[in-house]
């Protein structure tokens, strides 16, 4: 089932804008959020997200498997 996923357009402490999965609680607020699309996983959210952001990385809670720094 594809899932809709967002991306944060404000960096982190690290520089990276992080991935969400709809429903996360660490989602961004509606004006920082940007919506990627619906998808299998987070990993074609990933390449979607870096047509937007050169530094980008998956929300530890919600899309752990994206996640590396």
């Amino acid at each position: 089932m594809k899932m809709s996923y967002y991306v944060n357009k404000n960096a982190n402490d690290n520089g990276y804008h992080e991935i969400h999965q709809e429903g996360c609680k660490w989602m961004p607020n509606d004006e920082n959020a940007v919506y990627l699309g619906k998808f299998n996983n987070c990993h074609e959210a990933y390449n979607e997200a870096l047509k937007l952001f050169s530094k980008v990385d998956g929300c530890y809670y919600c899309c752990r498997p994206c996640h590396h720094h």
